[in-house]
């Protein structure tokens, strides 16, 4: 990947415990993307969920049009809208009018669905998830791209379907699919030349999938005539930071727990397996996540990128392990500190400071020399009228 520049995103699915008011709960999702538009976060992701008690947004459509209001600049994804849940006409009509309302900050990401539960209180079975989502997905790219479609399946009928708005980005907004240890996700991105969003860890045996993945995406792109761009590729991960280890390591005794015991009890695939009593030191070792300093996620983002062969923008993923003041203080460090080691930002400062430092004696020299010549140009003046004045 020859791009160097690695854009800065967040995957809010978002994770709270039960035992909080949710209310307040969403509310302080509202306050963490206020916060990261001010750190110059480039984007956001928000996700959808009916069951499990833990996240809690069920529209993130909704959610964004919210968002949108409170913020000025930071690009705001569905991450993801669960395709078999909705007709893909209605769907995609409804990120259409989000689009205009966001004045283009809005993106549309995919996905089949992750919570069983919410599959089966629909009648959905979960093996038919990832049909449904390419059924689905097929029309909406279609409809997107302003075509007339006619479509019919076992759980949607589409006659001469068309928008009647056409996308506010043009020629649609960005699009992207959810792509965690099947390759369905990987497939679908590459046959319609979208972004990908890899999800589902990053020790070196999820970041192998996530790489697999990205081949098949590779394959199917030039199958079907696409140029593949690692730069629309997502890669999650799972990060808190704060100024010294043993303060990180502090800070997650708030949430972590909580949030291993959903993935153990709840979700479809555990993140720390049942029999590991430290999760703290499971995901430090094992590679899982990043608890650390600025330095130890500089770090961890550069396995990251070499394990994968790069890609465009690292999310993280907001797990609510920390309270709510050392959470913001995560997300400060990481864009003060962390963030423009991968945006070169810094760069063109440093070579400024060391060029004035390297010459810095001449240039104390050159500056004396300008005073003085200035002084005695006004010496030189003050005598001229003086003598003058004499004169006269």
């Amino acid at each position: 990947m020859t791009e160097p520049y690695l854009r800065s995103g967040i995957f809010l699915a978002p994770f709270h415990n039960h035992d909080e008011n949710p209310t307040l709960s969403i509310e302080r999702d509202f306050e963490l993307l206020q916060h990261l538009d001010r750190l110059n976060y480039h984007e956001a992701w928000i996700g959808e969920h009916h069951s499990g008690g833990f996240e809690v947004i069920a529209c993130p459509e909704m959610f964004i049009a919210a968002a949108a209001e409170r913020t000025r600049n930071i690009r705001l994804g569905t991450g993801v809208v669960s395709l078999p849940y909705h007709n893909p006409f209605i769907v995609a009509d409804r990120m259409v009018q989000l689009d205009h309302m966001t004045r283009g900050r809005a993106m549309f990401g995919v996905g089949p669905g992750a919570l069983v539960h919410d599959a089966l209180k629909q009648g959905i079975q979960p093996g038919d998830q990832r049909r449904m989502m390419n059924e689905s997905l097929d029309v909406v790219v279609r409809l997107l791209h302003g075509e007339t479609v006619t479509a019919k399946t076992d759980w949607f009928n589409l006659v001469e379907a068309r928008l009647q708005l056409p996308s506010y980005t043009q020629p649609t907004m960005e699009l992207a699919v959810a792509a965690a240890r099947s390759p369905a996700g990987g497939l679908a991105a590459g046959k319609h030349g979208i972004g990908m969003l890899s999800i589902g860890g990053t020790s070196p045996e999820a970041l192998a999938r996530h790489k697999a993945n990205w081949e098949l995406y590779e394959q199917e792109a030039r199958t079907h005539g696409h140029v593949p761009d690692r730069r629309k590729w997502r890669l999650v991960g799972l990060m808190h930071i704060a100024e010294t280890r043993e303060q990180a390591r502090k800070n997650v005794e708030f949430g972590l727990t909580a949030f291993t015991d959903y993935f153990r009890d709840v979700a479809t695939f555990p993140i720390v397996p049942p029999d590991v009593t430290d999760p703290y030191a499971f995901m430090v070792e094992s590679g899982t996540a990043c608890i650390g300093t600025p330095d130890d996620a500089i770090a961890y983002i550069e396995r990251l990128l070499e394990g994968s062969g790069g890609f465009g923008v690292v999310c993280e993923l907001a797990h609510n392990w920390a309270d709510w003041e050392q959470t913001k203080r995560h997300f400060e460090l990481m864009a003060r500190f962390v963030h423009p080691h991968f945006q070169r930002s810094r760069e063109p400062l440093k070579h400024s400071y060391d060029f004035a430092a390297q010459h810095h004696i001449d240039f104390i020299s050159q500056a004396s020399a300008a005073v003085q010549a200035e002084i005695d140009r006004h010496a030189a003046r003050r005598a001229a009228e003086a003598q003058k004045s004499a004169a006269e």
